[in-house]
C-alpha cells in the first residue's frame, strides 16, 4: 500500500523530471515489462518534447498525459514510425494514434482476418453504391497521362475489414470527403499549420477511412476503445496539482479535453530515429505484442 500511495511533487517539474520520477519509471514499467524498452519510451518521450518548438510551450503534464496513453497502448512515440504522435496546440499536447498504430491494434486484436486500405487513383474505382455497400474496384484499370504514364491522382480512400466470424465490410471516401472531415476535427488542418495532416496526408488520409470503419462496425479490444476515446484529446491527468499518485496514472482515470485551443504555427515532426533501434528507442522488439 505504501509504494502505492507513493507521490512526487509536480512544481516546477519539467517533461524530463516528470519523465524520470519515480512513480512515472514504475507506471511504465507497469505498461511496457521490459526495463530497456522502459527507458527506450522514456527516451523517445523526452527527445519529442524538447526537439519541437511548440511542445516546449506545452503544459508537461500534458505531454506526460499523452505519453501514458501511449505506453498503455504499448505504442512507440517515434514519429517517423507512424505508431503514435504527441502534437502541440498552444499550450496543451494532444495524443494522436497513427496510421500504423491503429493497424497494430487492430492485428493485435485477433478478431480481424484481413484488413485492407488503400488510396484509390482515378479510373479504379469501377462501381459504388452506399445504400447496398456495393463497391467495385479494379486496380488494373488506372488511368494514364498524356504521356502514357499511370496517373498519380488519388479520387478517395477505401477501407475493407474482413472479421474472423466471417463479416465483412468495405466503404470509400473521395478525397474532399476526406478534407471536410480533417477541416471539421482538425485545427491545425483548417489553419494550414504543419501537423502529420500536413507531412502525410495520404497516411492520415487511410487512417481516418480505417479508424471510421473500425469504430462503427468492428469489434473492439479495450485498447482500441482507449485509441479511439483519446485519439486527437489532451489527455488529463486530474491530480490536486501538488501530487502524483500511482492511481492518478491509470488510463481509467484520464480525462479528454477535445477542445482545441487556438494553435500557434507549429511543427509536429521530430528527429530522425535510428531504423535498426526497436520500435522503442532501444535495441530490443519493445513489449509483448499480444498483451492486452
Amino acid at each position: 500500500m505504501a509504494e502505492q500511495k507513493q507521490s512526487t511533487e509536480l512544481a516546477k517539474l519539467n517533461i524530463n523530471d516528470l519523465m524520470h520520477s519515480p512513480i512515472v519509471v514504475k507506471k511504465l514499467q507497469d505498461c511496457l515489462v521490459d526495463p530497456k524498452t522502459t527507458n527506450g519510451f522514456i527516451s523517445s518521450v523526452i527527445s519529442v518534447a524538447t526537439s519541437n518548438t511548440y511542445l516546449k510551450k506545452c503544459q508537461p503534464m500534458t505531454i506526460l498525459g499523452a505519453a501514458m496513453v501511449a505506453a498503455t497502448l504499448q505504442l512507440p512515440i517515434v514519429p517517423t514510425l507512424g505508431m503514435a504522435y504527441i502534437i502541440p496546440y498552444g499550450t496543451q499536447a494532444q495524443f494522436q494514434i497513427g496510421y500504423k498504430g491503429l493497424l497494430q491494434l487492430a492485428m493485435r486484436s485477433g478478431e480481424f482476418k484481413n484488413i485492407i486500405d488503400e488510396p484509390v487513383y482515378k479510373g479504379q474505382l469501377v462501381k459504388k453504391n452506399k445504400f447496398t455497400g456495393e463497391y467495385v474496384f479494379d486496380e488494373d484499370a488506372r488511368e494514364k497521362d498524356k504521356e502514357g504514364n499511370l496517373t498519380n491522382e488519388i479520387i478517395g480512400y477505401m477501407a475493407r475489414i474482413d472479421l474472423v466470424n466471417g463479416f465483412s465490410k468495405t466503404i470509400f471516401w473521395t478525397v474532399d470527403e476526406v478534407k471536410t472531415h480533417a477541416t471539421k476535427f482538425s485545427q491545425a488542418y483548417q489553419k494550414g499549420y504543419t501537423s502529420p495532416w500536413k507531412s502525410d496526408f495520404d497516411a492520415m488520409a487511410r487512417k481516418t477511412v480505417l479508424k471510421h470503419l473500425i469504430n462503427k462496425y468492428a469489434p473492439k479490444t479495450i485498447q482500441m476503445e482507449n485509441a479511439i476515446r483519446f485519439d486527437q484529446a489532451a489527455v488529463k491527468i486530474n491530480n490536486n496539482g501538488t501530487n502524483l499518485t500511482e492511481e492518478d496514472l491509470d488510463i481509467n482515470a484520464f480525462g479528454a479535453d477535445y477542445v482545441d485551443n487556438e494553435p500557434q504555427i507549429q511543427d509536429a515532426n521530430a528527429e530522425e530515429v535510428d531504423p535498426s533501434k526497436g520500435l522503442f528507442g532501444d535495441g530490443d522488439k519493445g513489449a509483448d505484442a499480444n498483451k492486452k
